[in-house]
């Protein structure tokens, strides 16, 4: 998954438009983009809006619920078979996550879905939530992690320059927890200037050397600017095919290391990442 694009709940006109975006996923907000007044309204129409789903070409569908019971509340509403996972807004605890999938296990057992197939995506929000990272990425059903960076900023009282490197240690923090947990690396975090596309390469290139794979979109005209840099070339696809091949021949003659096209030294840690651009879910 490459992109994952916002979507409020509450604009049936928005939802339909989203699925021909090109986006890979969409996550559709019943939280902050829902006014309070709103937020029965939306459970309905994305609860009817997933329905109507086949899943044949359309992008993978996520909903963005409410932290604490409420968040129970929408994922009740929206738990079918076309939907990916729920993304938690802030975030609280494992605790909280626990009890999450154990009513999504309840859910799928009612509605004849298979065991633990609704994933989630902990939205870490708060200073709490970056130093509990470690047990929301070992949290059950956890597929990976995302920032929230607007609320996150607010509770740090930080103030991101351009480049956002004020927030660097809790970027690297989500990276950091994600990979002790085993799960896949952090999706990175939106850019809500959706006309400055060259600020938003520089920086989703940033992201992504940092170790962040994919980007949450607020706008569709970011779509592809984060598409190109998540996507491998074939340059980059033939290097690590190449790689691979020479490794495996190496074992095969008895040694664990060779040397790449260029002459440098190849070893179990640079064919891992070399297999991970070739099979990202692997």
């Amino acid at each position: 998954m490459r992109s994952y694009l916002y979507v409020p709940g509450d604009n049936p006109g928005k939802l339909a438009k989203a699925l021909s975006t090109g986006a890979d996923a969409l996550i559709v907000d019943l939280e902050d983009a829902v006014p309070p007044a709103g937020k029965d309204a939306a459970r309905v129409a994305v609860a009817g809006f997933l329905a109507e789903r086949t899943g044949v070409g359309e992008p993978r569908l996520w909903v963005r619920v409410n932290p604490g019971a409420a968040g129970h509340t929408d994922a009740a509403a929206v738990v079918g078979p076309h939907l990916a996972g729920v993304c938690v807004a802030k975030a609280a605890s494992a605790d909280e996550l626990a009890a999450l999938d154990r009513l999504l296990t309840a859910l799928e057992a009612e509605r004849g879905l298979a065991p633990g197939g609704v994933r989630v995506v902990p939205l870490l929000e708060s200073a709490a939530a970056v130093l509990d990272a470690p047990a929301l990425a070992r949290a059950p059903r956890v597929a990976r992690l995302q920032l929230g960076e607007a609320d996150l900023a607010a509770d740090l009282g930080v103030t991101p320059g351009p480049d956002g490197r004020e927030l660097l240690w809790v970027r690297s923090q989500a990276v950091l927890a994600s990979a002790a947990a085993g799960i896949a690396p952090p999706v990175a975090p939106v850019s809500t200037d959706f006309r400055d596309l060259d600020a938003l390469r520089e920086s989703t290139l940033a992201l992504k050397r940092l170790g962040f794979r994919g980007r949450a979109c607020i706008h569709p005209a970011q779509l592809p600017v984060v598409h190109e840099v998540f996507t491998p070339t074939e340059a980059e696809l033939d290097a690590a095919r190449d790689v691979v091949a020479r490794h495996d021949q190496a074992l095969r003659d008895g040694t664990g290391v060779c040397l790449d096209a260029r002459g440098r030294l190849v070893d179990e840690a640079v064919v891992r990442s070399a297999r991970r651009l070739l099979d990202p879910e692997s």
